[in-house]
This record gives C-alpha cells, structure tokens and sequence, in this order.
C-alpha cells in the first residue's frame, strides 16, 4: 500500500473522529458508484451530508480543500443522487469537505456546505 493511500484513509479516520465527536452518525465510508467515490456519509437531526475528505502531510503546496476540483463535485453530486434514490431519503442534504493536516501539528477543518 502507498504512503499517499496510507495517508488518505488515515486522514478519512480522523475526519470521521472528528464529525463523531460533533454529533454526525456515521452512515457510510467510502460509498461508490460507477467511477465516483463518496469518502463519508454522514446524518446530523434532519440532514445527510455527503463528504469529501482531503488529507495532505501539510499545507505547502496549497490547502487540501482547494484540491477539491470540478471533476470531483460533479462525480460527488452524481454517486450522491444515486445514494438519495436508492435509499429515498426525504431530509436535507448538504456536500461538506474536511480538510487534515499533520504538520506543522494535526489540524482538521469542517468547511459546511462547501460546493452545490
């Protein structure tokens, strides 16, 4: 396994910690859907928030949340549609991205809402 997958599926554990302890339920991990991939699902009261989590070793070459590109939504929002379908879920629905960095020392960022 490549440090980059390492480091993507311990930043997906720590960003599941991290909304657990917001008061998410954490519905599913890494749900697919032909080419797309849904990192967290995750239901708060009335709502279901589809997100992305993007893990860098640190912020030197940009902030993990900005490498959350066009491409990337638009697979996001079509595996999301299919999710909402087959489990005809009736609430709200948001797209969230929590952005992880090790260093200089452990930050993870909830960005609500971040793209529609």
């Amino acid at each position: 396994m490549t440090s980059k997958i390492k480091r993507g599926q311990k930043g997906e554990a720590q960003a599941a910690d991290y909304l657990v302890a917001q008061g998410y339920e954490v519905v599913a991990r890494n749900f697919r859907h032909k080419r797309a991939e849904i990192d967290l699902i995750v239901k708060k009261e009335n709502w279901l928030v589809f997100v992305e989590v993007k893990a860098r070793s640190s912020v030197a070459f940009g902030h993990p949340e900005e490498f959350v590109d066009a491409k990337k939504r638009t697979n996001i929002l079509a595996a999301a549609a299919h999710y909402l379908e087959e489990t005809n879920w009736s609430g709200h629905v948001r797209y969230d991205v929590v952005a992880v960095t090790w260093k200089p020392k452990l930050a993870t960022a909830h960005l609500a809402d971040a793209f529609y």
